[in-house]
């Protein structure tokens, strides 16, 4: 049986207002998430007019770095790649980064939004989005020598995530495939080193434009 845009809309529209109703806490979430939204509008004016916490980046393909976050990697030119080297991220992933995650991605899945709900599920607690997680690994990434760009990704998640852990995405090449691509294992930890998230990524390094 095929359905239009218009059979299914009107529905949808109305059990997701009558969820919003039934719960106060989910209420409170989307309040929270978007007055995080503009939270982090204001934080991009305050960068913009060099606030303190926001430093240079350490690599040309990145815009900014929080001072909270760290990277290491094992080579500085792109010209030097090859297998073995590795770029290691790390950041918290807090309260505003989930509110904002969910209202940037639209992804407002309760388990990560509200407390109640979560509590019932296998979990017990809220946690942070996988993807939100894994993201970590395309920042990783970013701060390999040169421009990046993925090709593809392949993930397996393995444990939960709690809101406010440190995690830290380690990027290794294990395979150069000629053409400037590359293929990487790619891994999230937390700072106990359990692995959160593995797979495998292909991706392609240019070299990064010549800037000013």
């Amino acid at each position: 049986m095929e359905y239009s845009a218009m059979d299914v809309t009107a529905p949808v529209r109305g059990m997701t207002s009558a969820w919003l109703k039934s719960s106060r806490h989910v209420s409170r979430s989307f309040v929270h998430m978007y007055s995080s939204v503009a939270e982090a509008n204001r934080a991009m004016l305050a960068r913009q007019n060099g606030a303190s916490g926001v430093r240079e980046p350490e690599v040309d393909s990145v815009a900014y770095t929080e001072e909270s976050w760290s990277m290491e990697r094992s080579v500085d030119s792109d010209e030097e790649l090859g297998v073995g080297d590795v770029v290691r991220f790390t950041k918290q992933i807090t309260e505003e980064d989930v509110l904002a995650f969910a209202g940037i991605s639209g992804d407002t899945n309760r388990l990560h939004l509200d407390e109640e709900f979560a509590e019932e599920t296998r979990f017990g607690r809220r946690i942070v989005h996988g993807t939100l997680a894994s993201g970590l690994i395309s920042s990783a990434l970013a701060r390999l020598p040169g421009m990046t760009v993925y090709l593809s990704q392949d993930l397996r998640f393995l444990k939960p995530v709690d809101i406010g852990s440190e995690l830290t995405a380690v990027v290794e090449i294990v395979e150069d495939l000629g053409d400037r691509r590359y293929r990487l294992d790619t891994v999230v930890q937390t700072a106990d080193e359990t692995t959160v998230i593995d797979g495998e990524a292909v991706v392609l390094i240019d070299p990064a434009p010549e800037s000013e």
